[in-house]
């Protein structure tokens, strides 16, 4: 009876503890609460940037910032006309590039981005740039570090919030904590999911489209990136599924929406 109770009221907690992903609709798992988790991601953040070189006086490294702000300034007004407003709550946007010869790119939640040079070759130009931009913002957005790193807590017995986990456990929270946001590594955020990608690739299109890049170049972005490991491992960006014809297939299908923001931007 004991076990039941614990059960039912486990469950009730993960039901209570639901989240909608902003523009897809998806339910997701949010036990831990921003206000928790920001102050970490941004302490990793800056440890990732004083152990790196971080690109600034340079044509590529004030695209990345021009692209980043331009598309961070479409998501915030897209959330604020769409109820989503206090997401946002905490984020404190920052884009940097850093020296580094890999292909990959990423966001922590709260909106702090890090690109590699080694990704900017592939992007070819600051639309590319945008399409990158798009899925890493994505990726915060939608809260995909807060759903793994709540995921992780339920399937350890952790339940209510950061806090309480912390002081259950403190040292497998952590844990949980460094594998759900990749961190500890040369480059920081690793690999989500497969549902996670195809979902930031969804929000990423809309988003470049809605800051007036033509989502048109996604594609063809994906078909570079197929090709950037071509005869070695593939780029870190490629690390874990789905593979860029999967993506580009997706993408078609959410083409036509994405237009319509790009249509609406007013800037093509």
């Amino acid at each position: 009876m004991v076990k039941k109770l614990i059960f039912l009221l486990a469950l009730g907690m993960v039901v209570y503890s639901c989240a909608k992903v902003p523009m897809s609709g998806r339910s997701q798992l949010a036990l831990v609460d921003n206000s928790e988790l920001l102050p970490m991601a941004y302490d990793q953040y800056n440890q990732v940037l004083k152990e790196g070189k971080v690109v600034t006086n340079t044509p590529n490294g004030q695209m990345v910032v021009r692209v980043g702000r331009r598309i961070a300034e479409a998501v915030e007004k897209y959330m604020k006309e769409n109820g989503y407003e206090k997401e946002l709550q905490g984020f404190a946007w920052e884009f940097n590039l850093l020296e580094q010869d890999v292909v990959n790119a990423w966001c922590m939640p709260g909106g702090k981005v890090a690109f590699y040079t080694g990704i900017i070759p592939v992007c070819e130009d600051e639309a590319g740039i945008a399409v990158v931009m798009g899925h890493e913002v994505a990726h915060a957005i939608a809260n995909h570090g807060r759903e793994r790193m709540s995921n992780g807590l339920v399937m350890n017995g952790l339940l209510g919030g950061m806090q309480v986990a912390m002081g259950q456990n403190p040292s497998l929270t952590q844990n949980l904590f460094l594998q759900a946001f990749g961190v500890g590594g040369q480059l920081g955020m690793l690999s989500f999911s497969r549902k996670h990608e195809l979902e930031a690739d969804q929000l990423g299109l809309n988003f470049m489209a809605m800051a007036g890049y033509d989502p048109r170049v996604a594609p063809g972005f994906w078909d570079r990136m197929a090709g950037a490991g071509s005869g070695e491992a593939p780029p870190e960006f490629l690390s874990t599924h789905p593979g860029p014809n999967r993506r580009k297939e997706e993408l078609t299908k959410q083409m036509p929406k994405a237009m319509e923001y790009y249509e609406k931007s007013g800037k093509n």
